[in-house]
């Protein structure tokens, strides 16, 4: 065990801390500060949401992480609807050129980092800090800050992607019960490449604008103008997962430009200036059947739970249900 000498002095003190200020770690911090606990959240990034992410270059704004949002569960669909009630929130379309009707999609209004931020109102968020290690501290969680702080906490919460999670635990040596890694090393990621392209004129891309390409290096394009995120054309192209994987370590705006090229015909328009991010961990292809883990199960540590889209399914709706499925479970132990 850690002699806690040894760390940084402890400058919060907290009953829950929670790694990872997306969907789910939102979520799961909402559930559990109005259940009265005293939360803080953790993010390594500027901004909130995880792949709920916007950007603008000049006039042009883009979604240029997760695109919509569905509905299936009564939960949900009631948040959804108090998203909308609220002016967050509101439907982008049910159908596409070619494809039937099917569950609404829904986007975030302006962008789609409008809900990430709804949801953090009143939470305590460090934004831009990363934990470089957690270990335990006799009956509690010791977690050291790279900005020379440290948080103390009853439990934990972990959202981040299971890689990043594992090399977390390891910075402590937190041992993992060998049937939870097993299942952990067993859940995979897609990268995705995502260009942000501005046009000089308005794209050809018929109504609600969103197109679905299969047999491409591209496997989405979304009109970020039609979509009613955009002042000025706008578009965002995500890479194949293939394509993506491929290209991920090569030069990032060379890579850009091999989608814009394959986009071009389907655009109508020329693109006058674009920016290009890579979501190494753009969403899971097999995930875990459990809605969360409580990694602590059957061990002498205090409460830790794993949450995200890596348990409940690679859509928004499944990484907010992880968060609030990690929140019971906490709940239920204290």
């Amino acid at each position: 065990m850690p002699d806690p000498t040894s760390k940084s002095p402890i400058q919060h003190s907290i009953d829950i801390l929670i790694i990872g200020a997306g969907l789910a770690g939102l979520s799961a911090a909402s559930d559990l500060q109005q259940a009265g606990h005293n939360v803080m959240l953790v993010d390594k990034g500027r901004g909130l949401g995880g792949r709920l992410a916007g950007r603008r270059i000049g006039e042009a704004s883009f979604d240029h992480g997760a695109q919509f949002m569905t509905a299936r569960g009564p939960r949900f669909q009631k948040t959804v609807a108090e998203w909308i009630e609220a002016g967050i929130a509101e439907e982008w379309y049910s159908s596409y050129p070619g494809h039937q009707n099917s569950h609404p999609r829904y986007r975030g209004v302006p962008t789609m980092t409008a809900i990430a931020k709804y949801l953090a109102t009143d939470l305590n968020i460090l934004r831009s800090v990363r934990v470089l290690e957690i270990a335990q501290d006799n009956n509690q969680w010791l977690a050291t800050l790279d900005n020379g702080e440290s948080i103390s906490a009853k439990s934990m919460i972990i959202t981040s992607p299971i890689p990043q999670t594992l090399d977390l635990l390891a910075s402590g040596n937190i041992q993992i019960p060998a049937d939870k890694l097993a299942r952990l090393q067993r859940i995979e990621y897609e990268a995705c490449i995502a260009v942000m392209a501005v046009l000089d004129s308005p794209s050809s891309i018929l109504a609600p604008g969103a197109m679905v390409i299969e047999d491409s290096p591209i496997a989405w394009i979304s009109d970020n103008q039609q979509k009613g995120v955009s002042k000025i054309p706008a578009v965002t192209i995500h890479g194949s997962g293939a394509f993506s994987a491929k290209y991920f370590d090569s030069d990032r705006m060379a890579s850009g430009q091999q989608l814009i090229d394959a986009a071009l015909p389907l655009l109508g328009a020329k693109v006058t200036d674009y920016q290009v991010h890579g979501w190494l961990y753009s969403k899971p292809t097999v995930v875990d059947p459990e809605s969360c883990m409580l990694l602590t199960d059957g061990t002498e540590l205090p409460p830790l739970v794993l949450a995200g889209d890596a348990f409940d399914g690679p859509k928004v709706e499944g990484a907010v249900s992880s968060g609030w499925a990690a929140a019971a479970v906490l709940a239920s132990l204290v």
